[in-house]
Formats: structure tokens, sequence, C-alpha cells
């Protein structure tokens, strides 16, 4: 079996972004290390790109716009780009799960990574696993 390759929901972008102290900073500062793949694609980045522009005019982040478009950026450069040929939507009670999801089964993820499991029930049927931050990141072995 080969590295694990998984999709960040929104939220663990914008937890990452807010503090610099939680699990889901650690996953993000482990993207692009060979621990794990992620798998991106366009409607995803534009979907972090707006969740993290909004928290940003609000002042919530710890990063200024400049941090937030290199962030999206790297994202784009080691992630896995999925192009998606297939629409399910509306599957998912929140429409920017869908993306979601259909960049995890094109990509043939493992899991996604949220803090919002609920959200993903059913997903197992696709074979993936909804894991939080934590859970993903003993799973790799970074955390006890």
């Amino acid at each position: 079996m080969g590295r694990p390759r998984v999709v960040l929901d929104t939220n663990i972008l914008v937890a990452a972004a807010r503090s610099s102290l939680g699990a889901s900073f650690k996953l993000l500062s482990l993207v692009g290390t060979g621990r794990f793949d992620i798998t991106i694609s366009v409607p995803l980045v534009l979907e972090y790109e707006d969740a993290l522009m909004r928290q940003l005019e609000t002042g919530a982040l710890e990063m200024d716009e400049i941090a937030v478009e290199d962030l999206l950026d790297y994202l784009c450069v080691v992630g896995v780009r999925q192009d998606i040929f297939f629409l399910w939507r509306p599957l998912m009670p929140d429409p920017a799960d869908d993306l979601i999801l259909e960049a995890a089964v094109a990509g043939r993820c493992d899991a996604i990574v949220t803090f919002n499991r609920r959200h993903f029930a059913g997903i197992d049927r696709f074979g993936l696993r909804a894991l939080q931050p934590r859970e993903f990141l003993r799973e790799i072995g970074d955390l006890p």
C-alpha cells in the first residue's frame, strides 16, 4: 500500500489558518513532506480560497492575504490535481461538501479529513472514511 491520499475539508484549512496550535495546523504543515498526498480540484481550490478570504475579512486568521495566496499556491503545487468528470450534486447536505466528495472519489482517496464527520455520513459506500485531523495524524504516526 502506498502513501495515504486524502482530501482536506475546507474547515481544516480555516482552522489551521486561525491557530498554529492545533492538529489542523500540524496536519497542514506536513502537506508536501511525503507522509501522505492530498487531492485537489479546481472547484475545491476555489472553495478553499473563498472560505479563507471570508475569514480574512473578519480578522479571524493568523495570516494576511499574501500568506493565504501563498498557501493556496503551495497546495496547487504539491497536491495531486484531479479533474472531475462526473457530478452527483446534490448528494451531501452542504453543497460545498459535494466538491470534497467528488474530488475524493475521483482521486481514489482513502479518506476525507474533516471536523464535520456527520456531514459525510454514508461515504463508506464510496470506499472512503471521514477522519478528524488527530485521527489521521495518529494513523500516519505523527501523534501517539
